[in-house]
């Protein structure tokens, strides 16, 4: 049975081994994994900057995900924004992040607090895009811009 819910704090090891997973397929990155353990296990120990979400399939976590908060002056009301996304090889395909997705619509749908979803995902990942797509996302007309250090 698959199922979504908030992860728990003994769960950081695996979120960061799939966060070195993501990164290193996505973008051909190799993170130092005990700092992205670090930087997982700060998010359990200080709420505030964001919430991580798994979907399981019986005792197995199949997949990953972070939700963290953008407050918009113009409507009053917080985004919520998608990251760290990551299903594990063996479960893709099978529904997985659009069970996470639709649990977090669902919780923005029945608040007052929260003004939409929004999530950024690298310009050639074309399954990722059609994955959002499908699920009635749009891109909209903002690009991003970074500076990191």
């Amino acid at each position: 049975m698959i199922q979504v819910r908030e992860a728990f704090s003994d769960e950081a090891g695996t979120i960061a081994h799939f966060q070195v997973l993501m990164a290193e397929e996505t973008e051909g990155l190799k993170l130092d994994p005990e700092m992205v353990r670090d930087g997982v296990n700060s998010v359990f120990s200080d709420p505030s900057k964001g919430k991580y979400y798994v979907v399981t399939i019986g005792d197995t976590i199949a997949g990953s995900l972070l939700t963290t908060y953008e407050w918009s002056d113009w409507r009053n009301k917080y985004f919520i924004w998608i990251q760290s996304v990551y299903v594990s090889q063996r479960y893709r395909g099978k529904g997985m992040f659009s069970e996470m997705y639709m649990n977090i619509r669902k919780m923005v749908e029945n608040s007052d607090s929260y003004a939409g979803i929004r999530l950024y995902v690298d310009k050639d990942n074309r399954t990722a895009r059609k994955t959002y797509s499908k699920l009635g996302m749009i891109a909209d007309h903002y690009q991003l811009y970074e500076w990191i250090s």
